[in-house]
């Protein structure tokens, strides 16, 4: 878990979404505006690579079935056992996750060393779920009704309706997000709309930023 004093000397805020809400799309727009954008996924993809120590945690717990003979890891096999099994789920972000965080507060320290007082955006899928959200300061959360994920999910990877739904229901629901969130950014509209909505944030945070990230997470 990241820690408040990772974020010192920066403007931070979270960037969380569903699966298919457009939370990467928001994400450039806020790097086109200025923000730095650190992203969890590309850490992710990063930390399990063939030899490092997740990768080789992972491995370990699954077997040699979810390594392909190139080395890496066999991402739509283990995105098949995620989903069908909580339990699984829950193992490979026990796993996953320290490295991650660990190297997200490496670079925000960077950022901080080379950028004070620069916008940065923790792009974050399970930024509410893992409880990062209650040491942060701010939680922006980029929406669309579940059909419109529904929908959307269904045409980028060309799923089957029951398939697009259960990868859905994997998740935390967009709506409980809501109360978690200081920030609503509605996706459903245009996309003019939803670039304007980001730059409002953007402008917010520049000309406000928001209060230091708290000490002690919420109870």
């Amino acid at each position: 878990m990241l820690q408040p004093h990772d974020c010192s000397g920066l403007i931070v805020a979270g960037l969380t979404g569903g699966i298919a809400s457009g939370k990467s799309t928001v994400a450039r727009m806020l790097a086109a505006a200025g923000a730095r954008v650190v992203d969890a996924d590309r850490i992710a993809h990063e930390v399990v690579q063939p030899g490092r120590r997740a990768w080789q945690a992972v491995r370990t717990r699954f077997g040699d079935g979810v390594v392909r003979p190139d080395g890496n890891l066999d991402r739509e096999k283990l995105g098949r056992m995620v989903f069908r099994d909580p339990a699984i789920k829950r193992d490979l972000e026990q796993i996953v996750h320290p490295f991650v965080f660990r190297q997200m507060a490496s670079e925000l320290k960077s950022l901080a060393a080379a950028r004070p007082g620069a916008v940065v955006v923790l792009d974050i899928p399970l930024l509410i779920e893992s409880g990062l959200h209650r040491v942060l300061p701010l939680t922006a959360l980029v929406h669309v009704p579940e059909a419109v994920q529904l929908a959307r999910l269904i045409r980028r990877d060309g799923l089957a309706a029951a398939d697009a739904r259960a990868r859905i229901r994997a998740q935390m629901p967009i709506d409980a997000k809501r109360a978690h969130a200081d920030v609503i950014i509605d996706n459903a509209g245009p996309l003019e709309a939803t670039r304007r909505q980001a730059l409002t944030l953007y402008r917010r945070l520049r000309a406000k930023p928001p209060p230091p990230p708290r000490t002690e997470p919420d109870r």
